[in-house]
């Protein structure tokens, strides 16, 4: 009785300690919320408030209709989407093929592909850049979709996974009659959930939450992406604060979606790494 008296005190003391950890780190969270809320004179009154006295919903119109954010959103949703989804795609194929069938140089191959993983985005960005500028693809959403589409990561995840899935379930497909692409389709690919489903929050997160290359690409603000418009609001004067915060708050809106859904095979997915041949 003692010991299990003892193992309910621990974690009790565990669950409290969580609890306080995640409200300590939830704070700048909830301030961004609530004092998106605020007007002006209440964003930097003394002693400061969650919510303030008299909240509204006039900075996120602002927003919307005079820092034409609603366009900027949609450039974002469309670039992070349409990235994830050829990402998926691309990856996906690759590192099945990888981890399934064999051919001559395979492994060379591969280790090409799991070298590019020691260079930094910065040593390539100007080959890069001078590409799209070649292709016509600069100041296109374009530009911004297709470069980061191949992803040594994603082929590595991929791969690993499926080689601890037993080569079984496409013997016995063929042996049905069942062509390579059915193969595929039908049976691998709903087994990759939990990978797919890593690769669709890291893709979505990426291309969201990235100014960098945005930055490089477009020059014109109506293709601007939420984070370079975020930027664009701090001003060299002055910093429109409360446009600033609402925007902030709707720009957290879709990835917490994205993440929320996914996360329950995000472990399966991250896992999948440590799968030994």
């Amino acid at each position: 009785m003692q010991t299990k008296g003892r193992k309910y005190f621990l974690n009790g003391v565990t669950w409290a300690i969580l609890l306080v950890l995640t409200f300590l780190f939830l704070i700048p969270i909830l301030w961004v919320i609530g004092s998106s809320f605020k007007s002006t004179g209440e964003l930097f009154s003394w002693p400061p408030s969650l919510i303030g006295k008299n909240p509204s919903f006039s900075n996120y119109s602002k927003a919307l209709e005079e820092g034409h954010f609603g366009i900027y959103f949609f450039n974002t949703v469309f670039t992070s989407v349409t990235a994830t989804f050829l990402t998926i795609v691309v990856n996906v194929m690759s590192g099945y093929a990888f981890a399934k069938y064999r051919f001559k140089g395979d492994k060379i191959l591969f280790g090409i592909v799991l070298a590019t993983l020691m260079i930094p985005l910065e040593v390539i960005m100007i080959p890069i850049f001078k590409v799209i500028v070649a292709t016509g693809l600069y100041n296109s959403l374009w530009g911004l979709i297709i470069p980061a589409v191949a992803s040594p990561t994603a082929v590595f995840l991929v791969r690993q996974y499926y080689v601890g899935i037993p080569d079984a379930y496409m013997e016995a497909a063929r042996i049905d009659g069942a062509s390579e692409t059915s193969i595929l389709m039908r049976i691998m690919l709903p087994l990759a959930k939990p990978v797919i489903s890593v690769l669709c929050i890291f893709s979505f997160m990426w291309r969201w939450n990235d100014y960098l290359w945005p930055k490089l690409v477009i020059n014109s603000k109506e293709r601007y992406t939420i984070q370079l418009a975020l930027a664009n609001y701090s001003g060299e004067y002055s910093v429109d604060w409360n446009s600033l915060l609402a925007m902030s708050v709707i720009s957290m809106i879709p990835v917490i979606i994205v993440f929320v859904t996914l996360q329950s095979h995000i472990i399966g997915g991250m896992t999948a790494g440590g799968v030994k041949e």
